[in-house]
C-alpha cells in the first residue's frame, strides 16, 4: 500500500519536474506530447483488452476507439494549437504568456480508466504541467500500466524525470491527502460525485464534473430508422460506461409506434410492463442503482432480473409512463438499459427532457433528432444542459467522439451542474495567461516583442530527480523547494557542483524565512 510520506515524495518530484518543464519551448513540448501520444495509441488495444478484464465494465472493441481517440485524436484535434508560445496583441497593446498550473492530480475512473489516463497525461503535457495519476481502486493495474507506458515515452522524448507518476496502490485516504497537499497545483476529478465534491473541498483549486442522465427526444420530423440506429448503437457503446450515453428516451406520440419497431430492429429489446417491473427491481432494490449491471451487456442484465433475451440483444427497452423522480427507470443507469416514454406533441416532449434533467444532470448534455430547427432550439433553449447532441448518438456526440465539440472524457457542467467549468474539459483549462498591458494611450509606444521567447528547448540530457544516497556525493531527499527558474533543472551545465550550490542556497533561503518569522 502507498504511504501518505511516499504519495507527499511524489508530488515533490512532480514538482520539481513541472519547474523543469515549465521552461520548455513548443518545439519541445510538440516532441515529447508526439511521442507520448503515438506509444499511447500503439497499446490500445491491449490496455483496452487489460481494462474490460479488470474490471468487468465495456466492450474491449469500444474501448480501444476511445483510446484511439485520447491518443493521436487528441494530439490531432489540437494540432496548431499553441499554448507555450507569447502571444503578442499590438492593437490592444497586451502580451500574454502562459503559465501552467504546475503539478496536475488527475483523478481516473473505473468505467473509463485508461481514455481517461491517456486524456489526462496529454492535455498535462500540452501545457507543460506535471501529471500524478490517481486511479479508481478497480481500475489500478491497467490505469498503472498506462500511465507507467505514457512516463517513460515522454521521459525518453527529452521530458524531465517525474513529469508523469501514478499512484500504484490508491485508498481514499490517500487521494484525500494528495488533494489537500499544497503541492498539488490543481486537482482534475472524474469520478462519482462524492469524489468531485471531495475534490471541490480540498482547499485546493479543482476542475470537477457532474454526473449525466442524458434525455433523448425524436419527434415527429426525425428520420426514424436513422435515429433508432444511432440511439441502439450509442446505448451499446462500451456497454453505456460514458456519462455522455442517453439515459430516457421520449418519443412524439405519432412516431412512437414506428420508432419502436426502428429501435427493435436495430437489436433492442423493448419490454413490456412484467418485464421492466422486473428489470426496476433487480437494477434498483432498494432505490439506489444496483452497481454489479455498470457496463454489462445487455443480455446478462437481463438473465441476471429473469428475463428472457437473446444473446445478439443490443439494449434493453424499458417503457414507463410519468418523468417523475419516484420513477428509477428516469434515473442514470450507466448500463444498455434504456428508459422510455412518450410525449403529445413536441411542446410536451421537450418538458420531459426537462423533468428527466431535474431528477439528475443537470448541466450536463441532452439529444435530440428532429428536422425542425424551431424544436431544437426550444429544446437547446430550456433543457438546462450545455450541450445538445443533433441526429448523432449522444455518447460519442457529447464527448465530442462523433462531433466538432472538444473530444474528452471530463464533461463540465457549469454553474447550474456546481462545476467549475461548462466545456469539454480542454488544454486551455490548465494553464493561466501572464498579461503584460502596456499604457493605452496611443502616444505611449509599446515596445517590439517579435521573435522574443522566454523558453527554450533543452540542449542535452534531462537530469534525473536528486533522489537521495549514502553516498558523499549523493543529494539530500529533504529537498522541498523546486529549481529556481535563472538555473533551467533541464539545463546541461547544471553540474553536480551546481546542485550543491543550488541546494545551500535554497537551505540558506528557507532558513532566512524561518528568521524572519
Amino acid at each position: 500500500m502507498t504511504s501518505t510520506a511516499q504519495a507527499g515524495h511524489m508530488l515533490e518530484r512532480a514538482r520539481w519536474a513541472a519547474s523543469a518543464y515549465s521552461d520548455y519551448d513548443g518545439a519541445a513540448v510538440s516532441a515529447i506530447v508526439d511521442a507520448v501520444a503515438d506509444a499511447a495509441y500503439a497499446a490500445s488495444e491491449r490496455f483496452a483488452a487489460e481494462a474490460v478484464a479488470e474490471t468487468g465494465m465495456g466492450v474491449v472493441a469500444d474501448k480501444v476507439t476511445k483510446n484511439r481517440a485520447c491518443s493521436r485524436g487528441i494530439v490531432d484535434y489540437y494540432r496548431g494549437d499553441d499554448y507555450v508560445s507569447p502571444r503578442v496583441d499590438e492593437a490592444r497593446k497586451i502580451v500574454e504568456l502562459p503559465r501552467p498550473a504546475g503539478v496536475v492530480l488527475a483523478l481516473t475512473p473505473t468505467t473509463n480508466p485508461v481514455a481517461t489516463v491517456y486524456f489526462k497525461v496529454i492535455l498535462a503535457l500540452m501545457t507543460r504541467n506535471a501529471v500524478v495519476v490517481a486511479p479508481h481502486p478497480r481500475a489500478k493495474q491497467c490505469s498503472a500500466d498506462a500511465a507507467r507506458l505514457l512516463a517513460e515515452a515522454a521521459v525518453a522524448a527529452g521530458a524531465p524525470d517525474g513529469v508523469v507518476q501514478v499512484i500504484e496502490e490508491p485508498s481514499i485516504p490517500l487521494v484525500q491527502a494528495l488533494m489537500a497537499d499544497e503541492r498539488t497545483d490543481v486537482i482534475v476529478a472524474t469520478g462519482g460525485t462524492g469524489v468531485v465534491r471531495a475534490a471541490y473541498s480540498s482547499g485546493n483549486p479543482a476542475l470537477g464534473v457532474g454526473p449525466g442522465n442524458v434525455p433523448v427526444f425524436v419527434d415527429a420530423s426525425a428520420d426514424i430508422n436513422a435515429a433508432a440506429e444511432r440511439i441502439v448503437d450509442s446505448k451499446a457503446f462500451d456497454n453505456s460506461v460514458l456519462c455522455t450515453n442517453e439515459s430516457v428516451l421520449i418519443a412524439e406520440d405519432a412516431i412512437a409506434g414506428k420508432l419502436s419497431g426502428a429501435l427493435t430492429r436495430a437489436g433492442a429489446h423493448i419490454l413490456d410492463e412484467d418485464g421492466a417491473r422486473r428489470l426496476r427491481a433487480y437494477m434498483f432494490a432498494d432505490g439506489h442503482l444496483n452497481t454489479d449491471v455498470v457496463g454489462r451487456d445487455a443480455a446478462w442484465i437481463a438473465g441476471q432480473a429473469g428475463l428472457r433475451v437473446t444473446p445478439k440483444t443490443r439494449v434493453l427497452i424499458a417503457p414507463f409512463t410519468d418523468v417523475i423522480a419516484e420513477e428509477m427507470l428516469a434515473h442514470e443507469k450507466l448500463s444498455p438499459v434504456l428508459g422510455m416514454t412518450t410525449a403529445a406533441d413536441a411542446a410536451r416532449g421537450v418538458r420531459a427532457a426537462r423533468a428527466v434533467v431535474r431528477i439528475g444532470g443537470a448541466g450536463h448534455s441532452a439529444a435530440i433528432h428532429s428536422e425542425s430547427p424551431a424544436v431544437i432550439t426550444d429544446f437547446a433553449a430550456q433543457v438546462p444542459v450545455l450541450r445538445v447532441s443533433v441526429n448523432v448518438g449522444n455518447s460519442t456526440g457529447s464527448s465530442g467522439l462523433d462531433t466538432n465539440l472538444a473530444p474528452s472524457m471530463t464533461i463540465g457542467t457549469g454553474f447550474v451542474g456546481r462545476s467549475s467549468i461548462g466545456e469539454n474539459l480542454q488544454p486551455q483549462n490548465l494553464i493561466n495567461w501572464a498579461r503584460i498591458a502596456y499604457n493605452g494611450d496611443a502616444a505611449v509606444p509599446m515596445g517590439n516583442f517579435a521573435g522574443i521567447n522566454p523558453w527554450h528547448s533543452p540542449a542535452g540530457p534531462v537530469p534525473e530527480y536528486p533522489r537521495a544516497s549514502n553516498d558523499r556525493h549523493g543529494v539530500p531527499s529533504q529537498m522541498r523547494t523546486a529549481p529556481r527558474r535563472s538555473t533551467p533543472a533541464h539545463s546541461t551545465d547544471l553540474s553536480l557542483d551546481a546542485l550543491r550550490a543550488e541546494l545551500r542556497a535554497l537551505v540558506a533561503e528557507e532558513l532566512a524565512q524561518l528568521i524572519k518569522r
